[in-house]
C-alpha cells in the first residue's frame, strides 16, 4: 500500500495535471516524499523543511529587490554565512527555478544520505533533476561565475556547514549527549510493570520487534529518547525572553516558553489528585473505541470546533474534557461563512471516529510526522480554488512561486521553533507516558478507599464501570482466582483481540489493567520520547496561527476542510472503520484542536499534556509569522521590526540583522534629555537586551549608531 501511495505522489508531482506547480512545490513535495522514506523523527524533519524551506526562500529573495535574505550574508547561531550577492539578472525566473533545485538536491542527497528508504529517495530525486534537463554532477560553487547551478550548490554546501554545528549533533546521527533513563525499561511482553522506579518520569519500552510509525525497523529493542537536549539547537524566532535555562549536574538544559512543572503523583486520594485524573481518563476514552457500542455522534463542524479559551486550573480541566463521553467544550459553528448555509450534521459511530483520528493525526496519513503532515494541509489549501493568494489578505494577488517560498519560509520555521521548544521541555521534564503510568498505578492498587485492603496512595482510583477491583465471581478472577483484588480495567481490549487486521477488531470489554495497551501498533506503542508537553498540540497550535495570519481568515477555503475515509481502507491494525465519512473542519484552529484530542484517544497522552502544547503553540505560531513576514521588506526588516516587546515594562529586546559590528545605543526623552547611553553587542542570534527598568512610564526615541556615528535605526518606544 505505501509503495503504491508514493508512486501515486510521485506522478501527480510529476504529471501534466501539476504543471501550474512552482519549482518551490515540487521540491517541498520531494522533500515530504523522502521523509515518508525516512525514519520517524519529528524534530529531525522539523529541521529538514526548515533548512530547505530557507534554502528555497534565500534564492528567491537574492533575485528580489524589497526582500531581504535571512541567510545567505548572515549570521545564524555563530555561524556566519558570507555572501557578496549573484549578478545575473537575465531570465531570472530560469535561474531562481534552477538555483532552488540545486540546492535543494544537494541537500537531501546530504540528509538523506543515511535513510532506510534511501534508493527510493534518490531515485525520485535524480529522474526529478533528470526531468527538469539539469546536469547532476555539476558541483561548482562559484556563484560569482553567474551560474545559477552555482548559486544553488553554494547555498546548500552553506547550509550544510551550518547545520553541522547548529547543535543538533548531526554528524553522529542526532544521538544523545547526556541523557540517560531514570526508569529502567518497560517489557511490553510482560503484564504491569513492576520495575518502575520514578514514576513522575519517562520510561523507556522493549519491544521485540520496534517499527516506528515510518514503518521503519529498529534493532535493539528499547528505543533511546529522540532528542531531548534539542533545545540548544538554534532556532528561528524564538528570543532569549522566551528562554530559561535549567541547571543539572550533567547538563544545562535549555527550555523556550517553560510551562513549569506537569502534575506529578501525589498522596492525594482517588480522582482528586490531577495525575490520577488525568492518566485515568486516557483508560475511559480507550472504552470508546468500538464502532458497535451504538454511540453516534455528529462529526461535522456544526458541533465540533470553536473553542475559545483553554483551561488553567484543575477545576476547569475537569470541566473542559467530558471525562466519561470523550471530547471537549467545542461549541461548533451555526453558519459556514462561505456559504452562508449551516454546516450540515454527519453522524458516526463515536468508535469509528476516535479510531481514525489516532491514525490519521499520528504522523500524518502517510507518515510525513506531525511537521510534515502540516505541510501537506497547507499544500492542501494551496490547491484550494476558492484560496486567493494574498499575503495576508491584502495587495496584489501572488503568484504560485511567491506564495509558496513565503509561506514555507514561516511555517517552516514555526515548526522548526515548535520542536526546539516542545523537545526541550520533553528533555528536562521528562515526563511519564500512560502505558507506564496506567500499569504502574494498577499494579499499585487503587487510591480510592483507604479502608480496602488494596488501598496504596499510588494506586489508580476506582471509576464505577470503568476501573473496578475484580472480585469472586467475576470472569477476570483467573482459574486459581489469582486476580482477585487486582484491577480491571473497562478499555480497548488491545491486540491479542486481533487475529488478522483485515477483518477483526479488538473492541472494548474487561481486561486485566496490567494488560492495558494505547491504542497503537503493537510493534509501536507509544512514541520514544517523553510526554510532557504534546509535541502534536505545539506543532498544530503554531500551524494553525500562520495559516489564519498567512490567508488572513480563520477558516478553511470554502469554510471546510476534509479528508475522506472509506469503509475498511484506513485503519492499519485492525479493520475498519465502519462507514464512509470524512473528517472536518470549519476552521485551521479546529483541526489543531482535533489533533490534540486524538492523542488522548490514542492512549498517547493526559490532558496535563495536551493544553500547555497547545498555548506554547499558539505563541510559537504567532511569533514566528511576525519575525519571518519581515524578511519580505528589506525596509520593514531594517526599521520596523527590531524592538520588541514595545510598549516594555523592564527590558527591550533589540535585534538587527547585522552582528559583526559594534554599536551603541542612545534613548532620549520627548524634551530631547538624554537617558542613556551605552555600547551594545549583539548575540549570536542577531539579538540584544536593554535594561528599561528605571525609566519613568512615557515616550522615548532610541536611536541605533554605528562605528561611524550613523543612525542607522531610529524608534520610538514605550516604557509601560
Amino acid at each position: 500500500m505505501k509503495k503504491i501511495i508514493y508512486l501515486f505522489i510521485y506522478l501527480f508531482t510529476h504529471s501534466a495535471n501539476a504543471q501550474d506547480y512552482s519549482i518551490a512545490r515540487a521540491w517541498n513535495e520531494e522533500v515530504l516524499h523522502a521523509i515518508r522514506n525516512d525514519f520517524a523523527r519529528p524534530t529531525v524533519h522539523a529541521r529538514n523543511l526548515f533548512h530547505t524551506s530557507m534554502a528555497m526562500y534565500d534564492i528567491w529573495a537574492v533575485f528580489d529587490e524589497n526582500a531581504a535574505t535571512f541567510f545567505l550574508g548572515k549570521s545564524l547561531g555563530d555561524y556566519n554565512c558570507e555572501f557578496d550577492g549573484f549578478y545575473n539578472d537575465v531570465l531570472v525566473d530560469e535561474n531562481r527555478k534552477k538555483a532552488i533545485s540545486y540546492a535543494i538536491y544537494r541537500i537531501m542527497l546530504h540528509r538523506f544520505s543515511s535513510s532506510p528508504g534511501i534508493d527510493e529517495i534518490y531515485s525520485s530525486i535524480n529522474n526529478f533533476m533528470d526531468e527538469l534537463g539539469y546536469n547532476k554532477y555539476d558541483e561548482s560553487t562559484d556563484y560569482h561565475s553567474g551560474d545559477a547551478a552555482a548559486l544553488g550548490n553554494y547555498v546548500a554546501q552553506q547550509i550544510i556547514e551550518f547545520g553541522l554545528q547548529d547543535n543538533s549533533n548531526e554528524q553522529n546521527d542526532y544521538a544523545n549527549l547526556v541523557y540517560e533513563p531514570l526508569n529502567d525499561p518497560l517489557n511490553t511482553d510482560l503484564g504491569g510493570n513492576p520495575n518502575l522506579s520514578e514514576p513522575n518520569h519517562w520510561q523507556p519500552l522493549t519491544v521485540e520487534e520496534f517499527i516506528d510509525q515510518s514503518g521503519n525497523y529498529h534493532p535493539g529493542g528499547s528505543p533511546e529518547f529522540l532528542s531531548p537536549e534539542w533545545g540548544k539547537v538554534i532556532p528561528f524566532s524564538l528570543s532569549e525572553e522566551d528562554l530559561s535555562i535549567h541547571s543539572t549536574p550533567d547538563y544545562d538544559y535549555w527550555v523556550y516558553h517553560d510551562p513549569t512543572s506537569p502534575s506529578y503523583i501525589q498522596e492525594g486520594i482517588g480522582l482528586e489528585d490531577p495525575f490520577k485524573w488525568g492518566f485515568a481518563l486516557v483508560s475511559i476514552w480507550g472504552s470508546h473505541l468500538d464502532p458497535n457500542d451504538d454511540m453516534m455522534i455528529d462529526i461535522s463542524p456544526a458541533s465540533i470546533g470553536n473553542i475559545s479559551n483553554f483551561p488553567e486550573t484543575f477545576e476547569e480541566y475537569k470541566d473542559f474534557y467530558n471525562f466519561f463521553d470523550g471530547g471537549d467544550q467545542s461549541a461548533g459553528w451555526e453558519i459556514n461563512p462561505s456559504t452562508g448555509l449551516a454546516y450540515e450534521e454527519q453522524m458516526v459511530p463515536r468508535g469509528d471516529y476516535g479510531r481514525v483520528l489516532a491514525e490519521f493525526w499520528a504522523d500524518g496519513p502517510d507518515s510525513e510526522t506531525p511537521p510534515g503532515h502540516w505541510f501537506t494541509i497547507l499544500n492542501y489549501v494551496n490547491d484550494h480554488p476558492q484560496l486567493i493568494k494574498k499575503f495576508r489578505g491584502e495587495g496584489e494577488i501572488l503568484n504560485n512561486l511567491e506564495w509558496d517560498i513565503k509561506s514555507y519560509f514561516i511555517l517552516s520555521g514555526a515548526m522548526h521553533d515548535a520542536a526546539i521548544a516542545a523537545w526541550g521541555i520533553k528533555g528536562f521534564y521528562d515526563y511519564i507516558r500512560p502505558m507506564s503510568a496506567i500499569r504502574y498505578m494498577c499494579d499499585q492498587g487503587q487510591s480510592s478507599h483507604p479502608n480496602l485492603s488494596n488501598y496504596n496512595p499510588h494506586g489508580i482510583p476506582l471509576v464505577p464501570g470503568f476501573i473496578e477491583v475484580i472480585q469472586e465471581g467475576d470472569p477476570l478472577e483467573g482459574d486459581d482466582l489469582e486476580n482477585i483484588g487486582k484491577i480491571k480495567l473497562f478499555t480497548w481490549k488491545g491486540h491479542d483481540y486481533i487475529i488478522n487486521a483485515d477483518y477483526d477488531i479488538a473492541g472494548v470489554g474487561w481486561i486485566l489493567a496490567e494488560n492495558w495497551f494505547p491504542y497503537q501498533r503493537p510493534s509501536f506503542v507509544t512514541p520514544p520520547f517523553a510526554g510532557y508537553v504534546s509535541g502534536h498540540s505545539t506543532f498544530s497550535r503554531a500551524a494553525a496561527e500562520v495559516f489564519t495570519l498567512l490567508t488572513d481568515d480563520e477558516f478553511f477555503p470554502g469554510g471546510m476542510g476534509t479528508f475522506d475515509v472509506y469503509t475498511n481502507d484506513f485503519l492499519k491494525f485492525e479493520v475498519g472503520p465502519s462507514m464512509d465519512f470524512q473528517l472536518q473542519w470549519a476552521t485551521y484552529r479546529d483541526a489543531s484542536d482535533q489533533t490534540s484530542l486524538s492523542r488522548i484517544w490514542g492512549g498517547i497522552h493526559p490532558p496535563i499534556d495536551d493544553i500547555p502544547g497547545r498555548i506554547i503553540g499558539e505563541k510559537i505560531g504567532q511569533a514566528a509569522f511576525s519575525f519571518g513576514e519581515k524578511y519580505f521588506s528589506k525596509e520593514e526588516l531594517e526599521v520596523e521590526s527590531i524592538v520588541y516587546p514595545n510598549p516594555s515594562n523592564d527590558f527591550l529586546n533589540l535585534q538587527y540583522h547585522f552582528n559583526n559590528n559594534e554599536f551603541k545605543v542612545d534613548i532620549f526623552d520627548l524634551n530631547g534629555r538624554k537617558i542613556l547611553s551605552q555600547p551594545v553587542k549583539f548575540n549570536n542570534l542577531n539579538r540584544t537586551r536593554i535594561d528599561i527598568s528605571g525609566f519613568n512610564k512615557g515616550v522615548y526615541i532610541l536611536y541605533l549608531i554605528d562605528t561611524n556615528n550613523r543612525e542607522v535605526a531610529v524608534y520610538k518606544i514605550l516604557k509601560s
